[in-house]
């Protein structure tokens, strides 16, 4: 510590359950809450017993899909789902005084090999699917709130725990949380940000382009047209499309050698080793520059597909079809100067002793935006590094993982008890 910590925080900082952190990792972890999925569901309900026994006022409730995809500002969705369960949990306050959101998401991206949702423990480390993104962040959030209860503040305004699902094919918990109401004055996620805070999110919008060609068995393929050497130019054309994107970068995303990736992730065609493919499917990932209109985005893609399709013969009278599928997330920030980064920079630094917590913008899409576009100041502060996440090697630190349940603990009372 390096600052003089008033009575308040004392007490709050000691009552952290540190073995707790992690048997309560452990717990979530070996739940497979694979996005969409029922044990998805089944860690929310988990949760919200957990935030009950807290003697929070839970809400609990099933998501109503049908009228939530209707939306027109539905961010979109990858996995099929049956179900939805959001989830809130908030401290009743003793005034009426700013609300604070301590936010996170349950659901992970599925593994290649369900192993991964068995925890292990090697010294200081957690290894599992979802240990650092994010369910040691939801587990920081939760640690920070029971240990401000236990302490037994009195607290002017209220701390919102905001549990959501969906994140990772688009943010449909966080946007049905927000068109519930729930809403706050800041919002801090604890995504993994790796000793930094991120305090802006590029976009990532979902793309399939559909190229046609003219099928012909193997043997006479100069009789068709392959769909794959149709391709071929317009995965050129998007490798350049790219690199003019990635001009004019914001200093926030300078640290990236590309902030803005657009990738090809799937790429389909044929259904027979000797029949000349008369489709191609590809699949990717655009990414949306810092305040671009997402709209603004999309035409760039579609224009140069066009284009490039104009110049060949074959794709001129047989144009490909590009749609926009899955996850559309928007980018997103904090306003500059707010006093939410100077409050997480200054707590960091009392529970590390490290000051100059490094701010930088992040090449993903995240639910900061929604959060920010409903006029919720947001940033992300959170436990692991991003770059191990949706891999087989997720792991996350225990010790870390304390240290930001104790920097949450200082950036919450702060924002509550500071004289405004």
């Amino acid at each position: 510590m390096t600052a003089t910590l008033s009575d308040a925080e004392v007490a709050a900082l000691q009552a952290i359950d540190e073995p707790a952190v992690g048997r309560d990792l452990l717990e979530i972890l070996a739940v497979p809450s694979v996005t969409g999925s029922p044990a998805e569901s089944e860690l929310q309900h988990l949760l919200a017993a957990r935030l009950d026994r807290l003697g929070l006022d839970v809400d609990l409730w099933s998501m109503d899909l049908a009228a939530l995809r209707a939306d027109p500002a539905f961010p979109g969705t990858e996995a099929p789902r049956e179900e939805a369960w959001g989830l809130v949990a908030t401290t009743a306050g003793d005034g009426d005084g700013p609300t604070v959101i301590l936010q996170g998401h349950v659901d992970v991206v599925p593994p290649a090999d369900s192993a991964q949702f068995i925890p292990r423990t090697e010294g200081d480390e957690i290894h599992a699917r979802g240990a650092c993104d994010m369910k040691a962040g939801v587990v920081a959030n939760l640690a920070a709130l029971t240990a401000i209860r236990a302490a037994g503040i009195k607290l002017p305004g209220r701390i919102a725990v905001h549990c959501v699902v969906g994140e990772e094919d688009g943010g449909l918990g966080a946007f049905a949380t927000l068109r519930r109401g729930h809403t706050g004055d800041a919002c801090i996620i604890t995504e993994p940000t790796g000793g930094t805070v991120i305090t802006a999110n590029a976009g990532a919008l979902t793309f399939r382009i559909e190229v046609p060609g003219a099928a012909t068995h193997a043997s006479t393929r100069y009789a068709g047209v392959s769909a794959i050497d149709c391709y071929l130019p317009l995965h050129a054309a998007l490798t350049r499309l790219e690199a003019a994107r990635n001009t004019g970068i914001d200093p926030l995303m300078a640290d990236y050698p590309i902030p803005y990736p657009l990738a090809v992730g799937i790429v389909r065609a044929g259904d027979w080793a000797s029949t000349v493919p008369d489709l191609l499917v590809a699949e990717g990932r655009l990414g949306v520059r810092l305040g671009e209109d997402p709209a603004a985005a999309r035409a760039d893609l579609e224009r140069c597909i066009a284009e490039t399709a104009a110049a060949d013969p074959w794709l001129r009278d047989h144009p490909p079809v590009v749609t926009w599928t899955g996850g559309q997330f928007a980018s997103g920030r904090l306003p500059a100067g707010h006093p939410l980064e100077d409050l997480i920079r200054d707590a960091h630094r009392d529970v590390t002793g490290r000051p100059g917590l490094p701010n930088r913008g992040a090449p993903y899409g995240s639910d900061l935006r929604l959060y920010s576009a409903a006029g919720v100041p947001t940033l992300q502060y959170g436990p692991g590094d991003v770059r191990l996440a949706h891999s087989a090697h997720e792991k996350v630190s225990l010790t870390e993982t304390v240290q930001v349940t104790r920097t949450l603990v200082l950036a919450a009372l702060r924002s509550l008890l500071t004289p405004r």
